[in-house]
Parts: structure tokens; sequence; C-alpha cells
């Protein structure tokens, strides 16, 4: 049996500022308190809550990922910069930065800590020795999940416009203060996006509402909890107490986590771009050879003295070191003809042996990313940009030669 009931709270105790469903099914009842994650009245609200109910476990709408970065003020400080590079997770770090550069100047543009509830529902539910649930999808997945729906020009404004725009502005304005009173970080920077886009909307806020609802009947049925606050954005509301009142029973909690937490297959044909690319060049260079001994020289130059010259502004522009500008320059015409390495891992390797971040480093990032010169001034995001503008510098400089060689095939 299931009830969705926003004002479900005995009248004999103090309400809450923020809105309540409670839905009773499977013999579990989940008290579902929707907060506004810049608001001291939401933390109010839970304490309120924890101090009048008798809970089993408190949920939070958060996943592993972010539940560290908010209780482990050294997380970063753990993190091989390297590996983050070998492994192509380089992107999903520089956008977890810039989300957190976000919060941070929140927090000192308006006085606000945002995540506070759930800071009140995590010591609440510790003092009281009560299991803390993490509920929310990873954050990587979900960013993943809304890469994999993209094509591939968009994905790049998608993320370029995200980590540019968090880093750029120096002020967070009303608007965006009022959006995060509805959802959450996460939300409110892709909200311009996602508000038209379905494509965004659906891994971003639909999904996670689904995952969540899912998530907080797996942790009843597979621990026996009788009674569980759930504290979550308010924006998550509505959605959350329709999935939790009406997935089926036929499908099991962990059938549908499985499914949103999947990713969708990578599109093959988007993988031979680069080896089509090389293959042109390397033809260009062989009809260039074929005219005369000259031409060949002079395209090879233009190859060679255009990607390794962009790549290398590149490293100028975020402030690499002098090796790292001439590692740039150099690596640059070969590996845009080997795409299985590209400028910007011999770039950030590179720039990682001259300027090893500190321990200082990684304990004042969270600071230093607030502002955009910041990015510049630690070693540890200043390597990220090394990494990223290694890599653009490369990627215009091969298109741009790769004009110029058939520009002197066919333009004489």
């Amino acid at each position: 049996m299931s009830n969705l009931d926003s004002n479900a709270i005995a009248t004999n105790y103090n309400q809450p500022s923020g809105p309540i469903a409670v839905i009773e099914r499977d013999n579990t009842r989940y008290t579902l308190l929707g907060t506004a994650h810049v608001s001291q009245k939401s933390a109010d609200d839970v304490r309120l809550l924890l101090d009048q109910g008798h809970y089993d476990a408190v949920a939070i709408e958060l996943c592993p990922a972010r539940h560290e970065a908010m209780t482990n003020p050294d997380v970063w400080g753990q993190t091989d910069l390297y590996q983050v590079f070998k492994q192509g997770r380089t992107t999903m770090m520089a956008a977890s930065l810039a989300l957190s550069a976000y919060q941070q100047r929140i927090a000192e543009q308006f006085g606000i800590e945002p995540g506070a509830e759930m800071r009140a529902a995590i010591d609440g539910a510790l003092a009281r020795g009560l299991p803390v649930l993490l509920i929310d999808r990873d954050i990587g997945i979900t960013l993943k999940r809304v890469y994999r729906r993209l094509p591939w020009w968009r994905r790049i404004g998608l993320f370029s416009g995200l980590i540019g725009s968090v880093v750029s502005r120096e002020k967070v304005d009303e608007v965006e203060i009022e959006r995060l009173k509805q959802g959450d970080i996460l939300e409110t920077t892709f909200a311009e996006f996602a508000e038209r886009d379905d494509d965004l909307y659906q891994p971003l806020i639909a999904e996670r509402d689904e995952y969540m609802a899912a998530r907080l009947r797996e942790e009843a049925a597979d621990s026996g909890y009788k009674n569980i606050l759930a504290v979550i954005g308010a924006g998550h509301l509505k959605g959350m107490g329709s999935h939790l009142a009406e997935q089926q029973v036929s499908e099991p909690p962990e059938t549908t986590i499985a499914k949103l937490e999947s990713l969708p297959p990578k599109s093959r044909w988007p993988k031979f771009i680069p080896w089509v690319i090389v293959a042109v060049i390397l033809i260009g260079f062989a009809l260039g050879f074929s005219q005369s001994t000259e031409t060949g020289k002079l395209m090879l130059w233009d190859w060679i003295l255009i990607n390794g010259a962009l790549s290398a502004l590149g490293v100028v522009i975020a402030g690499g070191h002098p090796m790292t500008i001439l590692a740039a320059f150099i690596a640059a015409p070969w590996t845009s003809l080997n795409p299985t390495i590209g400028a910007s891992m011999v770039a950030g390797a590179v720039e990682l042996y001259f300027r090893k971040p500190r321990v200082a480093d990684f304990n004042a990032l969270r600071a230093d990313i607030v502002h955009w010169k910041g990015w510049w001034k630690n070693r540890v995001s200043r390597t990220l940009l090394v990494f990223f503008f290694a890599g653009f510098g490369s990627t215009a400089g091969t298109y741009i030669a790769g004009y110029m060689i058939y520009g002197r095939l066919f333009g004489g």
C-alpha cells in the first residue's frame, strides 16, 4: 500500500519550513524532506525532524564521491594526476573542481554554506548512531550519461561551457540562488541547458529521481529499515515521491539501479575519425612529394611549425613550464599522426615532472579555484589547464596545417 501526502506530519509536532512527503509501502515509512541547498532553515528542518522522529536510517542526496568531497577536505590531495590523465578522467576532474569552485563562491558571496542541510543530516545521524544512506547516483556516471546522449559536436560546447562559465564568473546572480532553492549545484549549473533539452533533463533530473527512489527501496529491503528520513532537494520531491509510490514490485530496485547506472554504448564511428584525418594528411604528404621534393618539404614544415606552435602556444596561455612548452612543440606534430597518444598527455606529464604539485597546492586548491586567476596560480589546476590547452592547440593546428597542405597541392 502506498500513500503520498505532502502534509503528513503529526499535527502536535512543530512544522518544518520545507515541503514534506510521506510514503508508506512494503512495510516501510519514507519521510522525504525537501530542502533548499542554500538555506540555513533547511538545516534547522533536518535537526527538527531528527529530534521529533524515531528513524532507523537517514538518507541524503549525495553519492559516495560527493560525500567524500564534503567530509574529507584532503580528498584532492590523494589524487594522482598522472593516473587521471592516463585513465581519461581529466574532464570529469575539471568539472568536479569547477562545481566545487561554484559552491565555494556562493559561500563567499552570500555567507551561505551550500549543503549545510546535508551536513546536518550526517552529523545528526552519527550523533544518534543511525546509518547514513548515500542514495544519489555517482556524479561521474551522471555526467557520462549526459555526455553519451549528446552528439560529439555538442559535447565540446557543453563541457567547455560548463567549466568556462563556472570558472569565469566572479558573481553568482539571484536567479541562480533561486534555482538552488529548488534544485542542487549540479542541476543549477546545467539549468540553462536542461530546461530546454530533454537529452540533458533526463539524465540530470528525471533519472536521478527514479534512481534515488529505487535506492531507498533497496536499502529498506536489504537492511529491514522501517522508518527512513530522506533529505533531498525540493526539486526532487515530487518526482521521487511519485516513483517511490508507483515503482512496480515486479521490478526489483536492483534492476532499476543497474539500468540507470549503465552507460549507453559508445558510437563506433567517431573513433575512426582521427585515423581518417591521419590518412588524409599522409596522403597529402605523399602527393606533395610526388609533385616535387621542395613542395613536400614545405608541406612538412607547415605541419611541424603550425601544429607544434599552436600546441606550445596553448601551454604558454596555461602558464606551463618552459620545458613543457618545448615538449608540446616537439610532440604535437607527431602525436597528431598517432591517435593513441595526444600532445595533451605529453605536456601534462612533462609539467608534472618539472612542477610536481606540493602538499600546499592541494591544501589551497579549494580556495584558489574560486577565482579564475587561482586556476593559473595553483600547480594542480594549472596542470589541468596545460593538459587541455596543449590538446586544443594541437587539434587546431591539425586542421589549420591540413588546410595549408592541401592549399599548396591545389592552390598553386
